[in-house]
């Protein structure tokens, strides 16, 4: 029986940790012990304090995925801060420094001297702590493409001047503090506060507490065990600014006896090289990065990938095109695992299903809720509770639930307390569960179209994929809000065709294969690969190019119509 954890982030991983003198991380061929992770929490704490933090404060970050990150957290925890940590545009990092009033902050060393100005005139910051992103590990140890690819990040001119301090620099600062370092223990206080990746819409800063995190990580960490050996886990390129990085990529490894690989620096173009050079059993694959593998055509036909112990895309939905295309690679690679699909988001803490390998995979099949959460369907918009079978806005109920968010309306529309007494976050999603308890996850909110009928992306696109037409590639849909009727969406197809076919060999046969007029899309786009943002299919990206095509021929119209 898994019993969730009553503790600190820290007291946990001591709980759980192999030995003081075994390796917790390898960074680069650097190897981080255990009491190496403890004694540098302890330093931290005591410089954090020194810099003016403070319990309840929050502390912004804007770190790559390295050691010091760790550090941090566990520091903050000692004193009862929280990390705010942001990757978006600079004008949006500086807004969340100022919303908080931080007067210092922590950032990598590739920080701009531009950029360094912005803190300092729009926020209260002044004092800016840069991190070597070689602190932890040896430059000279790093494969020539992951040192190329570091180097990409530092500007003309880094940042510098009498408000910065190296990492060296402040870890000194702590050694002359003698006020009290530790905040009593609480573990429902605020600990990490990240931003949703604004992959369908405005982000939003998601706050989590030790207990929600340590309850998601409870209820994961016999993930990709092993009792023969101990496994390795590899993170690559994904920022520590995420949910499910920090809970589900790198605390959860760090609490289940694996070597946590860090590996931030590795362009998402090369994940395919460090994946043959570390040969990790576990390694989260997000749809970005298993279709790279697959595309970049340079891992060779007899590579023996059975190192890998588990394999599943998370992130975004998969549809079954991708999921045939994902199996077969393993298959013709020596791995015989069973490719899977998981289902969470940043507010219900990271993963809220187990994967469900019986059921037959694909068709949005997310496998089963974790063993404390309680998911069910409901009618959208609503507290109605829908039966087995029906398709409705997904929702859960658990202990790993986002204290809020930092916008207490949206925290009350997301959080809601039904009348059975538990909180249920609703999560906009639609999709539908079987009576074994299966989920199936179909689509991200309702969209209607005029005239009649439900939209959902990963539906239309499963029936373009088992239609099997000859010269497509890779396909999916995005659904554009209705110019001409409010509140309504209408359906537009991208496609990535092989070579030698063009959007006519396709068009008809797409056509024929959507059995109802409402699913037709309302035209056929060719693109040379999958676009991305924030590690997602970049859907909000192509909606926008289409709605200012819109505005720009509505402008034109007018134009002419003024001129006759």
């Amino acid at each position: 029986m898994i019993h969730l954890p009553e503790c600190t982030v820290e007291d946990y991983l001591r709980e759980n940790c192999p030995g003081d003198d075994v390796d917790a991380i390898d960074f680069y061929g650097t190897k981080i012990r255990w009491n190496t992770v403890f004694s540098q929490a302890e330093e931290v704490a005591r410089s954090l304090r020194a810099l003016g933090f403070g319990e309840g404060d929050q502390i912004p970050v804007f770190l790559a995925n390295v050691p010091e990150f760790i550090y941090l957290l566990l520091a903050a925890e000692k004193i009862g801060a929280s990390l705010l940590c942001r990757d978006n545009t600079l004008q949006e990092n500086i807004d969340a420094v100022s919303k908080c009033g931080a007067r210092a902050i922590i950032a990598q060393d590739w920080l701009s001297q531009d950029d360094l100005g912005r803190y300092l005139a729009d926020t209260n910051v002044e004092r800016v702590v840069l991190v070597d992103a070689c602190q932890s590990c040896r430059r000279e140890d790093m494969p020539d493409y992951v040192r190329a690819n570091l180097d990409h990040h530092y500007p003309a001119e880094k940042a510098h001047g009498p408000k910065t301090l190296s990492w060296d620099e402040f870890l000194t600062l702590g050694t002359s503090y003698i006020g009290e370092v530790c905040a009593p223990k609480d573990i429902d206080r605020p600990l990490f506060r990240a931003y949703t990746s604004g992959s369908t819409g405005p982000s939003k800063q998601v706050i989590h507490s030790a207990r929600t995190m340590l309850s998601v990580i409870a209820q994961m960490n016999f993930y990709a065990g092993a009792s023969e050996y101990r496994p390795t886990w590899m993170v690559t390129s994904l920022p520590p600014t995420l949910v499910a990085v920090v809970v589900a990529m790198v605390l959860m490894p760090l609490a289940s006896n694996k070597l946590l690989i860090l590996n931030p620096y590795c362009a998402v173009e090369d994940v395919d090289l460090e994946l043959m050079r570390n040969k990790p059993n576990s390694w989260p694959i997000i749809p970005m990065f298993i279709e790279t593998v697959m595309r970049n055509g340079r891992v060779p036909k007899d590579y023996d990938l059975s190192h890998l112990t588990a394999a599943g895309a998370g992130s975004e939905s998969y549809n079954n095109n991708q999921m045939r295309r994902a199996q077969k690679f393993l298959e013709d690679h020596n791995c015989h695992i069973r490719f899977t699909t998981g289902y969470g988001n940043s507010e219900a803490g990271s993963n809220m299903t187990l994967p469900m390998t019986p059921h037959p995979m694909g068709n949005g099949n997310v496998g089963v809720p974790m063993l404390y959460n309680v998911i069910s369907i409901f009618e959208p918009g609503t507290q109605n509770e829908l039966t087995y079978d029906q398709m409705g806005e997904i929702c859960v109920s658990g202990p790993g639930l986002m204290l809020g968010y930092d916008n207490p309306k949206a925290t009350a529309k997301a959080l809601q307390t039904h009348e059975d007494g538990l909180t249920w976050l609703h999560t906009g999603d639609i999709g539908w569960m079987n009576e074994d308890g299966v989920i199936y996850v179909q689509t991200r909110g309702k969209a209607t179209r005029f005239g009649g009928g439900d939209l959902a992306t990963l539906p239309l696109e499963n029936i373009v994929a088992d239609a099997n037409i000859e010269g497509i590639d890779d396909e999916f849909f995005v659904l554009v809000p209705d110019v001409e009727h409010t509140r309504y969406f209408v359906p537009y197809l991208y496609v990535v065709l092989k070579d030698g076919y063009t959007l006519a060999d396709i068009e008809g046969p797409v056509r024929s294969c959507l059995p109802e007029e409402y699913m037709q899309p309302i035209e056929i786009r060719q693109l040379k690969a999958r676009p991305f943002f924030h590690f997602k299919t970049n859907r909000i990206g192509l909606t926008q190019k289409i709605l200012a095509e819109k505005t720009q021929k509505t402008d034109e119209m007018d134009a002419l119509n003024d001129r006759q």
